[in-house]
């Protein structure tokens, strides 16, 4: 299960509204970093058209992940944290053993 926090769909649905278009926002990793692996967020205008992507709903927001994905990610919540000038989405995942120094990797 993928669960964004009220505050996260807002901006989400902000963000889509923003653009024209949209059908939700897909989540995966993508190996990178010190310690592996790094969350991929992007919006999705079509839905994947074949079965190896998981969905799930979140107040109102459709969320894609490839099934391959899914291990990695399972129990994710994503929260938008605004510090100082700073803002963007945080990504909270019970399956992290650990992040790297710089915040941008995590290994499971």
């Amino acid at each position: 299960m993928i669960t964004l926090t009220e505050t996260a769909a807002k901006r989400v649905l902000k963000h889509i509204e923003k653009r024209g278009q949209g059908a939700g926002i897909s989540i995966g990793v993508r190996t990178t970093g010190c310690s592996g692996l790094a969350y991929k967020l992007e919006y999705v205008d079509t839905p994947p058209a074949t079965r190896d992507w998981m969905t799930y709903d979140s107040h109102g927001v459709k969320i894609w992940v490839n099934g391959k994905d899914v291990p990695y990610v399972n129990g994710l919540t994503m929260d938008f944290k605004r510090q100082g000038l700073n803002e963007g989405f945080e990504f909270i995942n019970p399956n992290e053993k650990d992040r790297c120094g710089c915040g941008e990797s995590f290994r499971v």
